[in-house]
């Protein structure tokens, strides 16, 4: 919490462009105590407009490190979290961070919520199909409903804990997801997350479907 509140105030502090290559010196800085490094498998373009999929999930350090690499990429992400949470006394920090506050009524028809703010603006719209940092059975299916919807692509990302190492940038196209199979895109993610060590092995199902 410590950590995501000090992100915060940094992403205020520097919000204004001429100061962007700070906020990237300063994330550099970061990674390279923390001892990670940024893995593009794709151009940092994929991550423009996207749906982006964040597996394993199983601790909150992910996001922490998925807000460095972007800062690093100069790249805007976008995460949906229930309006509380933005209507805090600490909402300045989840907006910030890329917080987009929902209502109880929002949440019924995220799809639709999902495909209007990419109609607004561009950005990577980070999703953990898990929806959760226990062990789940398999994933839940918005994160497909919500790219195919919104005609975007989906981007995948995950942060290996025994490499330490940020993957970014694997792209399955819009049209992909539009003329494919779920049952195919769904086999071809499983695959790529077997390579991943999450923090905690014991919370992450790799039968994901």
């Amino acid at each position: 919490m410590q950590v995501t509140f000090l992100l915060g105030l940094l992403v205020l502090f520097f919000k204004e462009k001429n100061m962007k290559f700070i906020k990237k010196i300063i994330a550099k800085f970061i990674l390279w105590v923390w001892g990670w490094k940024i893995v593009l498998e794709g151009p940092a373009s994929n991550l423009d407009r996207c749906v982006l999929v964040v597996a394993p999930h199983t601790a909150n350090d992910e996001y922490i490190l998925g807000n460095l690499a972007y800062w690093v990429l100069d790249k805007k992400l976008k995460v949906i979290i229930k309006d509380a949470h933005t209507k805090a006394w600490y909402g300045f920090i989840v907006k910030a961070l890329g917080g987009v506050g929902i209502d109880r009524s929002q949440r019924n028809d995220l799809v639709n919520f999902v495909k209007n703010e990419f109609a607004k603006d561009d950005f990577s719209l980070v999703i953990t199909p898990e929806g959760t940092r226990s062990l789940v059975n398999k994933w839940r299916k918005g994160f497909y409903h919500m790219a195919k919807e919104s005609n975007v692509p989906i981007v995948l990302a995950a942060g290996d804990f025994k490499t330490k190492s940020i993957y970014l940038g694997k792209k399955i196209s819009a049209e992909d997801i539009q003329t494919r199979s779920y049952e195919s895109i769904m086999e071809e993610l499983q695959e790529y997350y077997k390579k991943i060590t999450p923090k905690y092995p014991e919370k992450w199902n790799p039968k994901i479907y």
